[in-house]
């Protein structure tokens, strides 16, 4: 393992790759600050919503399910099966403008802030590892060491808290696509009963330790293609962790060099490797402080604040992206509040429209399909409104109700029975209900009914 050197402004290849390509691991130094206090405390809040999110019900559901298995989803008390998945056209694509609106004001807010490998590898791995090693000079001395009893102690204890945590964020994961309920009896049984699922928590883990625990920094820099792509996001105006060179305060401490998580030289500018964390705003403003210098030599600025040219949020790209992120939110608000927890088709029986059994009375034939949205089974019952006072029409099936599991569908047969005074002009037009044992609608269809022309 090669010991970490101040990196050098290369064109060609990343800080923390020598001239061969040989990595140069990174020891980032502690730093304290009001930037750390923040992002620790937004850490705190992510990690624990993540770990708490699969326990908590909202209408009898699990508050985010992705049940992938059984081709059902619930997010927040509203649930979807594989039919719509016409949905996650909002969903995803708002997921996406809204990370790039952010990227356009704020640069990497989200690499630095609240991407699932800065929080973990932030605020528990580094924290366990600085509590088993030392800091970050005690590191690099324990890795360039020969192994002996003291080394092997620490680097077991370490790598067997990671393994702990790892397991945690696992099974964690895993509640979100299995549901609580099952998580809990896989526990407790025999892997060999979900074989299926303790593969993917056995891989999962083992990624995890290996991307937390030593890869790090490599993910961002090598693997993610965010910072690639950012740049086609941002402009001269977006708020980046900058340095300011109209400035002559710097003392070449090399401070912000020491805390960076990946290594780089903040003073050569913009950079791919710079995931935003303001590490080295906070080890900077300290380093001012203690000099009486002022702050903020390196702080969040833009390339047109620096330039002492005027700034606005609401430029070209920020409002595009802001349009078309309340566009998709509409369109999703308007689907789910529209959304029915029963879906039903009434078609009309193509071989006899309509049967007169009596000279008074008319019964219409129709194949239903009624279709569950829920999780939970369902009882149901049809119901027929004529709209016109004291005149009565009747809905028959073969049992009377119909019993629709969960996220399934039903065709039967139902016979809407009418006086012929109903009629007008040879068909009428009623209101068909789909009612629970309670009575309360949960759908309704307008269908037109026939019978002979007087």
């Amino acid at each position: 393992m090669s010991v970490f050197k101040k990196p050098e402004s290369h064109a060609d290849r990343l800080t923390t790759a020598d001239e061969r390509g040989r990595r140069i691991y990174v020891y980032p130094a502690e730093v304290k600050g009001r930037y750390q206090r923040l992002r620790s405390l937004a850490h705190t809040v992510l990690i624990g919503v993540f770990l708490a999110l699969p326990w908590v019900r909202v209408n009898g559901s699990q508050a985010l399910l992705l049940d992938v298995a059984r081709r059902r989803f619930a997010i927040f008390g509203i649930t979807f099966w594989a039919h719509d998945a016409p949905m996650l056209v909002f969903i995803v694509g708002g997921a996406a403008l809204t990370l790039g609106l952010a990227t356009a004001l704020w640069g990497r807010v989200w690499c630095g802030w609240a991407c699932p490998q800065t929080v973990f590898i932030e605020s528990l791995f580094r924290r366990i590892e600085r509590a088993i090693e030392g800091d970050h000079l005690a590191r690099r001395k324990l890795d360039a060491a020969p192994l002996d009893a003291d080394k092997a102690f620490k680097k077991a204890m370490k790598w067997g808290l990671f393994t702990v945590v790892a397991l945690v964020v696992t099974h964690s994961f895993l509640a979100y696509f299995v549901g609580t309920e099952a998580l809990a009896t896989m526990i407790r049984s025999s892997p060999a009963k979900n074989p299926a699922s303790f593969t993917f928590m056995a891989v999962l883990s083992g990624a995890i330790l290996f991307d937390f625990g030593w890869f790090r920094e490599q993910f961002c820099t090598v693997v993610c293609p965010y910072g690639r792509f950012q740049s086609l996001l941002m402009d001269e105006q977006s708020l980046l962790v900058t340095y300011d060179t109209n400035r002559s305060d710097c003392v070449s401490c090399n401070r912000c060099v020491q805390v960076c998580p990946t290594g780089i030289d903040i003073r050569n500018g913009a950079q791919l490797e710079c995931i935003g964390c303001t590490a080295c705003i906070d080890a900077c403003d300290d380093v001012m402080a203690r000099l009486r210098r002022p702050l903020g030599l390196i702080r969040y600025d833009s390339a047109a604040g620096l330039s002492g040219k005027p700034t606005t949020a609401l430029r070209p790209r920020v409002v595009v992206y802001g349009a078309l992120v309340a566009l998709l939110a509409v369109g999703l608000i308007y689907n789910v509040a529209t959304r029915r927890p029963v879906e039903a088709t009434f078609v009309r029986a193509a071989d006899t429209p309509y049967t007169e059994i009596s000279a008074t009375e008319i019964v219409n034939r129709f194949k239903v399909d009624l279709s569950n949205q829920s999780f939970e089974d369902l009882e149901l019952k049809l119901a027929v409104d004529t709209g016109k006072p004291g005149t009565a029409a009747e809905v028959v099936t073969a049992l009377g109700s119909f019993k629709v599991a969960g996220g399934r569908k039903l065709n039967q047969e139902a016979f809407v029975k009418f006086p012929k005074s109903l009629l007008a002009s040879g068909h009428a037009t009623v209101t068909i209900r789909v009612v629970d044992p309670a009575g309360k609608t949960l759908t309704a269809e307008e269908v037109t009914l026939v019978g002979p022309y007087r």
